[in-house]
């Protein structure tokens, strides 16, 4: 039987054995040449190579230059997309003004499903080519796992690129992630027309491009997504992001403190909107961003406020607080 063939992925997704591999070398500085033929993805993306005083062994490249290097080349494969978008748009520009009337329908392709991580982030390169604006709406801290560094330098090269050609960004969060101490320190590496909000409730996930294209989850662990370019629901959803906006607090540059009124915080109050509709306590951690635990917590801290000894009083003495009233 012969050698097991290596399989074919990115340096974006680098195998274990050459993952294993990779860090020992960075660890010990060097490793021998013969232990790369499991993982030959080191070498081919440049991650070792063989040392000039000994040929037999291979040396690491440090992983911030590896990292600008492929970045690098992303941003010269984007360029290179772009030229062939002009080219397209040149040949079939003169074409577009003959009469169509004996051509078929034109392609009504709007939306379209994305399975898979690695599709919805080549999908999501999209923004990559926004030249005017990005609203986001992040329920989550979003940056997470094994690559978050990688990730978050990518997010970084990308949206700075953005606001260097002018654009703005605009990202709405939950309450929540204003204690997050990755959430504001992402917004302050950003130099140019920056800002962040947030509301007690947000929608799910959303990225809006220049009010021509949308991304949506299509799933509740967010593997699938919905690329939307029907211009009808791009202009609903970059209107609902206007009108969340308008109702949220301020978090970046300048950050706007919630006021509390009668010993009840701004984050208790909404917890007694939704009990005062029956939820759970599931439900309403799940609706505010935050944990059953510390849900529970300031339920138990709001009961106190209002002398409430058990939960169908409290809901009572929700209604007669006035705390939910508009002017509270």
């Amino acid at each position: 039987m012969g050698p097991t063939r290596h399989p074919e992925h990115g340096a974006e997704d680098l195998c274990p054995t050459g993952a294993q591999l990779y860090e020992r070398a960075l660890r010990s500085g060097w490793v021998r040449a013969g232990e790369a033929d499991g993982a030959p993805c080191l070498i081919d993306f440049g991650l070792l190579h063989p040392a000039v005083e000994d040929l037999g062994r291979l040396e690491p490249v440090a992983p911030a230059a590896a990292l600008h290097r492929l970045l690098r080349a992303t941003e010269e494969r984007i360029a290179e997309e772009r030229r062939r978008e002009d080219r397209l748009a040149q040949t079939f520009e003169p074409l577009m003004r003959i009469d169509g009337r004996r051509t078929g329908e034109a392609d009504t392709s709007a939306l379209v499903m994305l399975s898979g991580t690695r599709r919805i982030n080549q999908a999501i390169e999209a923004m990559a080519e926004a030249s005017q604006e990005l609203l986001c709406v992040q329920p989550h801290a979003g940056l997470v796992g094994r690559r978050v560094e990688e990730a978050r330098a990518v997010a970084l090269v990308r949206d700075q690129a953005l606001l260097d050609r002018g654009g703005r960004i605009r990202t709405l969060y939950q309450h929540t992630l204003r204690h997050v101490p990755s959430v504001p320190a992402y917004h302050e590496q950003l130099t140019g027309d920056v800002e962040a909000r947030s509301l007690d409730e947000v929608t799910a996930r959303l990225i809006v491009v220049d009010r021509r294209i949308a991304f949506i989850p299509a799933n509740d662990d967010r593997t699938m997504a919905l690329e939307v370019r029907h211009s009808a629901l791009v202009g609903y959803f970059a209107t609902t992001f206007d009108r969340l906006w308008r109702l949220a607090t301020p978090m970046y540059p300048l950050a706007v403190r919630q006021p509390s009124a009668d010993g009840v915080t701004p984050r208790q109050r909404a917890i007694a909107g939704l009990l005062v509709e029956g939820h759970t306590d599931t439900v309403i951690a799940d609706r505010l961003g935050m944990n059953v635990r510390t849900a529970r917590e300031h339920i138990a801290k709001l009961a106190a406020t209002l002398g409430s000894g058990s939960r169908a009083q409290l809901g009572y003495l929700i209604g007669q607080s006035g705390i939910l009233d508009p002017e509270a």
